[in-house]
């Protein structure tokens, strides 16, 4: 099973729900999530490391120590500084968010392929969701023109980011009020596919005390 590589104990901001799984026979997974609470909001990663086993795993852990350490800088310049950290690794796919709960936004951006949705928790709200605008590359190796989005958040609003072991019917759910960690494993029941490692990170905002 895959691991996270910091999760804060006290997550204010967030609520975290976050189910796992390894390619079977492997004894590892390349997939890997991280947490940063700080002191102006919280950040969350998820990591593929390319391919499977130990080295993709070796990536995948390199990435999300380097975004535990630079969580509180621009999203663009925490892939920067993963790309650096990957160069002698077998590179992975990223996709990383950082919310704002003072301004009330959430910036996002990934290389590679691990989705991201943000659903609405207004069913007033026009879109419904929004989709992560992934860029084709590998960090580590070919690291394409960066570039964030930002959206403005609500108290409820609920980020989903799946590694490509979900196939992409996920996309297609309402996101419910039940308990994110429920969320994360009925994802992971649903969706997951036996023929890759496999990870599902929810994050429900909640905005400020």
């Amino acid at each position: 099973m895959g691991r996270s590589a910091a999760v804060s104990p006290s997550l204010d901001v967030l609520e975290i729900g976050v189910a796992e799984r390894a390619l079977p026979g492997q004894a590892e997974s390349g997939d890997i999530h991280a947490v940063v609470l700080g002191g102006n909001g919280a950040a969350v990663a998820v990591v593929d490391g390319l391919g499977h086993g130990s080295e993709a795993a070796a990536a995948a852990r390199s990435a999300a120590a380097t975004f535990t350490t630079h969580a509180d800088k621009p999203v663009v310049e925490v892939l920067q500084h993963c790309h650096t950290a990957l160069r002698r690794t077998r590179g992975a796919v990223i996709s990383v968010a950082s919310f704002h709960p003072r301004l009330g936004v959430m910036d996002w951006t990934g290389v590679g392929n691990v989705d991201g949705v943000l659903y609405r928790a207004s069913p007033e709200a026009e879109p419904t969701r929004e989709a992560l605008l992934l860029r084709g590359g590998v960090v580590g190796f070919s690291l394409p023109p960066l570039r964030s989005s930002q959206l403005k958040v609500f108290p409820g609003d609920t980020l989903v980011f799946v590694t490509d072991g979900i196939s992409s019917g996920f996309k297609h759910e309402q996101m419910s009020d039940y308990p994110v960690q429920e969320i994360a494993d009925q994802l992971l029941h649903q969706y997951g596919k036996a023929s890759d490692d496999a990870l599902v990170l929810v994050a429900r905002y909640k905005g400020l005390p």
